[in-house]
């Protein structure tokens, strides 16, 4: 008699979960991005009341009674499907798709490592693009996690393309610094043409020259770190990281004995960002110079099984167990399409690896850069599958836009009564147990 309570307990447990999963989306029937969840119910544990047989030529066959004891939450499934999407600010991004924006701290860059698909999943995902660029120049959502991406690295002379790194940094806006430039040409006025305060040898400011805004691109690290005159060390880190432009400044001595150290040069000065919906590029005019130019690209995610992501808070999820690979892709097909840098820094078209076409610029053990050789861990032959560079299909992005949650009120309120209901059916099995507990008590008197 008591198995009926023991299974009633069971369904009060597994309703009160469920009730708990209703109550989560229900509670973020207005959080931007938010997926929906659904509790699955399965029966438990059986005892063999009475076993079965299959039958004889005398007697039939009979059937195992079994007493079941309640039920349980097999799983709480999680629904990435899309569903809205909400007008928002002109930077804001939305998926249209499959993918993830992938977001995190500055740091997380120095861990990803090309050789290592994993070391990916050390980057967060999130369907949330409210991006907004920061007071440090640094393309941010609004918890103040640095969305990634590929970042424009300077401009192709022959061309005039911009050249795109195959690096997966925080998407910041480049820097610049004020130069003097010859007034016909636009020219920068560099080495030998200038002195000891940085003017031009000849000619008059205003007339032959002035003073002008020039964006300088982040540079790729290399072997030696040269701070106040002393070399502080090798990169051995297995990803090369871009680094933004400095300026040298004089901190003291005379002659040969200077010594000097680096200054970040200022942030340039962009609006009229704008996004493009097809491939993620994103690119904005200088205030001053009025010229356009191209940012970075966006990076997108994608997952073997985006139900199998994990929720880490913030509208975040991870990559773990039961979502499979987490691949680094471009929209659009922009990974075989833009201007990069092969191996020996001369550019290519088309991106094949994250991280993997300039490591042997400055790894160790790379002698001639030449490709299919063991002793270069940058050759992008032996670089693993999942950390080839692809195109993300179909997904592309909606600029201005926000993904609205996809969570069905009607449908959770609905579920929110027949999740009472059954609530109240077990707590009543448990109140008619205890009664006839009750009455067999009572018989002795």
């Amino acid at each position: 008699m008591t198995g009926s309570m023991y299974a009633s307990i069971g369904g009060l447990k597994t309703h009160m979960q469920k009730l708990s999963v209703i109550g989560n989306n229900v509670a973020n029937v207005n959080t931007q991005g938010y997926k929906t969840q659904r509790t699955v119910f399965r029966d438990s544990v059986y005892s063999m009341y009475r076993g079965g047989s299959d039958g004889t030529q005398v007697v039939g066959g009979k059937n195992p009674s079994q007493l079941g004891y309640g039920s349980m939450v097999a799983s709480i499934d999680l629904d990435m499907s899309s569903a809205t999407y909400n007008p928002g600010n002109p930077t804001d991004m939305a998926i249209v798709g499959d993918g993830f924006f992938l977001v995190g701290d500055k740091d997380v860059a120095q861990v990803i490592d090309p050789t290592n698909p994993e070391s990916f999943k050390s980057l967060n995902l999130s369907r949330v693009g409210d991006m907004h660029e920061d007071a440090n120049g640094y393309y941010v959502d609004g918890y103040g996690s640095c969305i990634y991406g590929f970042l424009c690295v300077g401009i192709d002379k022959d061309t005039g393309k911009p050249i795109i790194s195959d690096q997966l940094v925080p998407l910041r806006t480049p820097r610049m610094e004020n130069v003097p430039v010859k007034k016909d040409t636009g020219e920068e006025i560099t080495g030998d043409q200038l002195d000891a305060n940085g003017k031009p040898n000849t000619g008059v400011e205003g007339k032959d020259w002035v003073y002008q805004n020039v964006i300088r691109w982040p540079k790729y690290q290399s072997d030696d770190t040269t701070t106040g005159g002393t070399t502080t060390g090798t990169n051995t880190s297995k990803n090369i990281l871009l680094q933004d432009a400095v300026k040298t400044v004089k901190t003291g001595g005379t002659g040969t004995t200077d010594t000097t150290t680096t200054e970040p040069l200022p942030k340039a000065a962009i609006d009229s960002i704008s996004i493009d919906e097809k491939t993620g590029c994103i690119s904005g005019t200088t205030k001053d110079t009025k010229e356009r130019i191209i940012i970075g690209y966006v990076a997108i995610g994608n997952v073997a099984n985006p139900n199998g992501v994990s929720h880490i808070g913030n509208s975040y999820y991870t990559a773990g167990p039961g979502a499979g690979d987490l691949n680094i892709t471009m929209l659009g097909g922009a990974a075989k399409e833009v201007t990069t840098l092969d191996s020996k820094g001369n550019t290519k078209i088309g991106i094949n690896y994250v991280n993997g076409s300039v490591q042997s610029l400055y790894q160790d053990g790379a002698t001639d850069g030449n490709q299919g050789t063991n002793n270069d861990p940058a050759d992008e032959r032996s670089l693993p599958e999942q950390s080839r560079l692809n195109s993300a299909g179909a997904t592309t992005l909606m600029s201005g836009f926000l993904e609205a949650p996809n969570v069905d009120l009607a449908t959770e309120i609905s579920e929110l009564i027949t999740t009472q209901r059954g609530y109240q059916a077990n707590t009543r099995i448990i109140t008619v147990t205890d009664s006839m507990l009750e009455e067999l008590v009572n018989m002795k008197r």
